[in-house]
């Protein structure tokens, strides 16, 4: 399908796409959810968007299973190759289960145990490759060109996109009132993608801010340079949002519909961990963070008072031997501050 390349053309196009897709099939519409102890403490409406309480515990479900669904009967048959740090590859492998298709997901060498046992409890192929995700991608992309399988995209691709962007139509369905700003979490872009076009096209006064972790800022070096560029190294506390490049379908809508790019640091990504478990008594990982871990610096920087403010927590698959270094993080940075 050919792709409008700007302006409005490109919001309705994603708008239409996102309103037909089927992701309800698998995803659940998750709660919009306030976050009371946090909120007074910023003297702001904080809301989260649980998406960490998606059947893979991430919003990634949304995106796969709509690509999945998608494919031609071809396709199927043949079966779907991807790359994925976790979050994605257990969409997949959820999908692919569903819909009857042969998975093989790669992933890095340092993806927490967790996550790759989610992948091979779904009935999918989990082969470990590469010290990050750039080197599992380059390497399943390597196998797809020598198979029959198809490759599935963890975020550049209209139908992960779109599949993504309905955690906007649910946010704006589930709060019809004043929202000041919603705050996203940034890997590859899909999901940024997804919500700027669908809010920017309802409702345009709400700003879209994107949060990176500092390790993997390549959201924030593409704005900079005016297109996507390829960071030279990518930390993995924040595994799931570990991305060397932007993509470019996301990038397109990116570049003119997200207002503001912020990063943090791991130990802000820590504070708010603890921050989330204080309201929600759910824990997240490093990467589901990133909003609510966006929206603190955010206020303490603008002095924003009374502004709704929503965060996607947009995922909970993290190692339970790691609680203790968030935990101990938490406490030396001061998670209240």
């Amino acid at each position: 399908m050919d792709m409008p390349t700007a302006g409005q053309p490109l919001l309705a196009h994603y708008v239409k796409k996102i309103l037909a897709a089927p992701v309800y099939q698998l995803a659940v519409r998750t709660p919009l959810q306030a976050a009371p102890a946090l909120s007074q403490r910023l003297d702001n409406q904080v809301l989260l968007k649980r998406e960490d309480l998606q059947p893979t515990f991430s919003f990634k479900i949304r995106g796969a299973y709509n690509k999945l669904a998608h494919l031609s009967e071809a396709q199927k048959a043949g079966g779907v190759i991807t790359a994925s740090a976790g979050n994605h590859a257990q969409g997949v492998a959820l999908a692919a289960r569903e819909l009857g298709i042969d998975a093989c997901i790669v992933m890095p060498e340092s993806t927490p145990e967790l996550k790759v046992i989610g992948v091979r409890s779904r009935g999918a192929q989990a082969l470990l490759h590469g010290a990050s995700f750039p080197f599992a991608l380059e390497h399943a992309l390597k196998l797809a060109r020598e198979s029959a399988r198809t490759f599935v995209s963890p975020f550049d691709d209209p139908d992960v996109i779109a599949g993504q962007g309905t955690v906007a139509m649910e946010i704006l369905r589930q709060h019809p009132g004043h929202l000041d700003a919603i705050f996203v979490p940034v890997g590859g872009g899909g999901l940024i993608a997804g919500i700027a076009a669908y809010v920017k096209y309802l409702r345009p006064q709400i700003r879209i801010i994107g949060v990176e972790s500092e390790h993997s800022a390549c959201l924030q070096a593409a704005m900079a340079a005016g297109e996507p560029v390829m960071l030279p190294s990518v930390g993995s506390f924040a595994d799931g949002v570990a991305v060397a490049q932007i993509g470019a379908h996301g990038f397109a809508i990116c570049r003119d519909y997200v207002d503001q790019v912020l990063t943090v640091s791991n130990d802000e990504l820590c504070a708010a961990i603890k921050d989330i478990y204080d309201d929600s008594r759910s824990i997240t990982e490093p990467s589901g963070a990133l909003a609510v871990a966006g929206i603190k610096q955010y206020v303490a920087r603008n002095g924003i008072k009374g502004q709704t403010l929503v965060a996607i927590d947009s995922g909970a698959n993290i190692n339970f031997d790691s609680l203790r270094h968030v935990a101990e993080r938490a406490a030396l940075c001061g998670a209240s501050a």
